[in-house]
């Protein structure tokens, strides 16, 4: 069984009187000792209460290295994951009165100097989760960093619709009312994706300021990303996430708001909202998911309502509903379900379909219809994977030669 964590017998001192919210900065540490001391101390310096969640460091006794001071410590006796530390702090800060956590790295990518610009957010709508968007024009910035933000951006706007700019950052503020009423499974890295998912699911705001960031050279740089392990977990996390989005059953608000769109908005300005359906994520990225969903489920015999389940599928995910409908059409009857029955009916006999007559086609249509399952199951992927990459390098083209003009 888990020891319990360890606590610095320091208490803080009282925040700032100036200060209308108990506000914590929580720094999760796991083998960087030397930069998260730094940033722990600088973040005191802002007037807020800091707990360090030392998530099994083997590299120094942060409670010896921090005793005396009024930063509180946790500790676990193994690691556990960032996500876990996270919810650690969230279990300590419930107890002692805090309303919002703020996090940063404990590398020292993040400047404990850009805290006051976070802290004005939340004094602007408290229950918002306001995310440090970091500035990318600096020395040292690993492509798999700009790589990992873009993907993640993508796969945050088909789940929530937002279209944010980094929703990779560690650097965050939360409201800890909303956060302890969200029910989270990730335990690692995914559980900054899941957090802001299932937020603004709950309905809650999602405010970016832009913040520095510092990136060492690659010889001096601190990471614990596990490219393969953590990357497929994200992507498990982001294929519940779509799963759960495409669900028909709504989520439960807990965070109300009155910035609704009102039915009746459509017919008093038609053409307003056509140009905003044409644009809807009209990136190449975005078009490219709208052609590949719309592929895969026009080759699935869904016979009488492909419309409505792609246009259905779109609206769930965000996505570019003009041009998911506009690809659908290229797989049409009869070539595409002939197409997947000569594949299904190879799968079941080992031989072609070449008896075309009134009895194998009507009289046997269980059959046939169990055949086009089977061969759209191999085409329907096949056809998206194509659809998609046509339709990115298309977009892409046309992206560059619409800039040079």
């Amino acid at each position: 069984m888990s020891a319990e964590p360890q606590e610095n017998r320091a208490k803080p001192e009282p925040v700032a009187e100036a200060l209308p919210l108990n506000l914590w900065c929580v720094i999760p540490v796991y083998n960087c000792a030397e930069p998260a001391i730094r940033v722990a101390r600088a973040c005191r310096r802002n007037h807020v209460h800091v707990l360090v969640v030392d998530d099994g460091s083997t590299d120094a006794d942060l409670h010896a290295r921090l005793d005396g001071t009024d930063i509180a410590v946790v500790r676990h006796d193994r690691n556990r994951g960032k996500g876990q530390a996270l919810v650690t702090a969230m279990h300590y800060l419930a107890g002692h009165d805090g309303t919002h956590m703020i996090t940063l790295d404990g590398d020292g990518q993040h400047l404990p100097e850009d805290i006051p610009k976070l802290m004005d957010a939340i004094r602007e709508d408290p229950e918002a989760i306001v995310i440090g968007c970091r500035n990318f024009d600096t020395l040292n910035v690993p492509r798999s960093s700009r790589f990992g933000r873009g993907f993640s951006n993508f796969w945050i706007r088909l789940e929530t619709g937002l279209v944010l700019k980094d929703t990779q950052s560690g650097f965050r503020a939360y409201p800890l009312r909303l956060l302890s009423r969200l029910r989270l499974a990730g335990a690692h890295y995914d559980f900054e994706i899941e957090v802001l998912v299932r937020a603004v699911w709950a309905g809650a705001r999602v405010m970016e300021v832009p913040v520095s960031v510092v990136y060492p050279p690659p010889r001096e740089r601190i990471s614990h990303f596990r490219p393969f392990l953590d990357n497929a977990r994200l992507s498990r996390m982001h294929a519940r996430l779509v799963g759960r989005r495409l669900l028909p059953w709504p989520h439960k608000r807990l965070v109300k708001r009155s910035d609704h769109v009102v039915m009746s908005e459509f017919m008093r300005h038609p053409v307003r909202n056509l140009k905003r359906l044409l644009m809807e994520n009209a990136t190449p990225a975005g078009l490219a998911a709208a052609a590949a969903v719309s592929s895969l489920l026009a080759v699935l015999p869904l016979i009488g309502c492909h419309m409505v389940v792609i246009y259905y599928a779109c609206s769930r995910l965000h996505l570019n509903k003009v041009m998911a409908l506009a690809i659908q059409n290229l797989y049409m009857a009869p070539f595409t379900p002939f197409l997947c029955i000569q594949i299904g009916f190879y799968m079941r006999h080992g031989r072609w379909w070449t008896e075309f007559n009134r009895e194998m086609l009507l009289h046997n249509f269980h059959h046939r219809l169990f055949e086009w399952l089977l061969g759209s199951l191999i085409l329907a992927p096949i056809f998206a994977v194509i659809a998609g990459t046509i339709t990115y390098l298309a977009a892409r083209l046309l992206q560059r030669h619409l800039r040079s003009i």
